[in-house]
């Protein structure tokens, strides 16, 4: 016998995730420092549980024609075989292929984050991405089709009655493609996720940051890898 629980220890991480959330919450008084604890919370849970292969930080993101993303809170980008364009004092500047998924963080979640969360992740997948055949011992692949970009939107609590009710369906129902939003936790309340046939809630009692996680590490999986990205393109601003 063993006195190990699996249900105790996704419990405690999701416990500890909300606390902290909390603690940012309710312990600074400026805007800016609680939004930037709160980025730092979900930032740590992030870079300590996702797989190595992945990379999550607060970035921008670049094409090879030269246009730029918005500031993004949490960029989730590949660093197995992706460069960095630039990386200076914690400032990343990031390719848009090794883009896996983009969030917003928020202190509550409401319809005016919603909208400009989806803001925030147009501006990365309208950028251009590039794919090259990718060469094997036996000839070359042809290009990697480009993967979906997920984008969400996390944050501490809900301003809604139900907090994972109707009016965020249809905050989430009035999103074209472009702007969708996949996934997003809020810690105190759910989680709720989208996909072609709609969007859905899974509410109190459900330890939602441990969910959230799973859930996006099982989204990663199915986005398999990054295109090959061609360097040569950005190199071409050199010239």
């Amino acid at each position: 016998m063993t006195d190990w629980s699996l249900k105790t220890l996704l419990q405690s991480l999701h416990d500890e995730i909300e606390a902290k959330l909390g603690i940012a919450r309710g312990s600074f008084g400026h805007g800016g420092t609680k939004g930037d604890a709160s980025e730092a919370v979900w930032l740590e849970l992030l870079q300590a549980y996702l797989p190595e292969r992945y990379r999550a930080a607060g970035a921008h993101v670049v094409d090879s024609k030269g246009a730029f993303s918005h500031q993004i809170d949490i960029v989730i980008f590949d660093r197995q075989y992706s460069p960095f364009i630039f990386n200076f004092k914690g400032q990343f500047i990031v390719p848009a292929e090794s883009v896996y998924a983009v969030f917003e963080t928020k202190q509550a979640i409401n319809a005016q984050h919603v909208a400009y969360a989806a803001d925030k992740v147009a501006s990365v997948r309208a950028l251009h991405r590039t794919s090259l055949p990718i060469p094997y011992a036996g000839g070359v692949y042809d290009p990697r089709p480009l993967p979906d970009i997920i984008g969400g939107l996390l944050t501490f609590e809900s301003v809604w009655n139900p907090p994972l009710g109707q009016p965020l369906t249809d905050a989430l129902a009035a999103l074209d493609g472009q702007h969708r939003l996949d996934i997003g936790c809020v810690a105190a309340h759910g989680v709720f996720g989208c996909d072609t046939d709609g969007c859905s809630q899974a509410e109190v009692g459900v330890r939602a940051a441990t969910r959230f996680l799973l859930n996006l590490i099982a989204r990663l999986q199915a986005s398999a890898t990054v295109p090959m990205i061609d360097v040569g393109a950005y190199a071409a601003w050199l010239d």
